[in-house]
């Protein structure tokens, strides 16, 4: 890659992690567009880890607090809400880690063509403007029970599927189980951080068996761009959830979706 591609593709993946709009979809489409060749999993593994920086970062407080409350609730404390809410985050994580395990090469293999990126980002843009309308919004993350971390957890795992986008995806389940948009949002980035975490071990393996000898600068600015660009994004999209709702990121991925299906003719 050269350093134009670096940066435009750091800061595409930091910005679309944690939108409802696809982060892979973007980091397969963009080299498309402009013809770059494809950037490789190193990239993609070190984008990821600063992505998973900016939201442990943003979020380190709720973390902490949460991390704390579980410790002492498996050594025999009280449990409390944060104590709660870090079970409902590991459980929640596990469908989509171990599907990810199982299912990763014949995803990678069969799924990445344009037509399944460009179908899944409107068919599940069109589900989130649905929950969106229909969705009460009177609960916050604290107020979920097992089954519905459950169904958020399962339904995670469509994520898998390059288009569908993973905070896309939960926010959605989030808002037809009666969250709100922030609180939709708010457990839909707390869930992110295990599976990206996860993801990335998994990736890192990999790369250390798979690929040649390693460009360290190049990563660290991927990095660095990637963590500021997704810190700026959860900042503002936390802020304008409320005001905004969910239609613009509806009707980008309709666009995306008709522009990739033009794009193939």
């Amino acid at each position: 890659m050269d350093k134009l591609q670096l940066i435009i593709l750091s800061m595409v993946q930091g910005l679309t992690e944690f939108l409802p709009i696809s982060s892979s979809a973007h980091l397969i489409l963009v080299p498309q567009v402009f013809h770059w060749p494809d950037q490789g999993l190193v990239f993609d593994v070190a984008v990821h880890f600063g992505s998973l920086i900016a939201v442990v970062y943003y979020f380190r407080d709720e973390v902490w607090r949460m991390l704390k409350s579980w410790l002492r609730s498996i050594a025999g404390g009280e449990s409390d809400q944060d104590s709660l809410l870090a079970w409902w985050v590991i459980i929640g994580t596990l469908p989509a880690v171990i599907f990810g395990f199982l299912l990763q090469e014949p995803i990678e293999e069969k799924l990445r063509d344009p037509w399944v990126l460009a179908t899944a980002s409107i068919a599940f843009g069109l589900l989130l403007w649905l929950a969106d309308v229909k969705g009460r919004r009177e609960r916050d993350e604290f107020q979920l029970g097992l089954k519905d971390v459950l169904l958020i957890g399962w339904f995670q795992v469509l994520a898998l599927i390059p288009g569908t986008s993973r905070s896309g995806i939960t926010i959605t389940l989030g808002l037809f189980l009666g969250l709100t948009r922030q609180a939709s949002a708010r457990f839909s980035f707390l869930l992110a951080m295990p599976v990206i975490f996860a993801s990335g071990v998994l990736e890192t393996e990999r790369m250390f068996t798979e690929v040649s000898p390693i460009a360290w600068g190049d990563l660290l600015l991927g990095v660095l761009l990637s963590a500021i660009s997704a810190g700026l994004c959860i900042h503002y999209f936390l802020r304008l959830v409320d005001k905004l709702g969910m239609l613009p990121f509806v009707i980008y991925r309709i666009f995306l979706g008709f522009a990739i299906f033009i794009l193939l003719n």
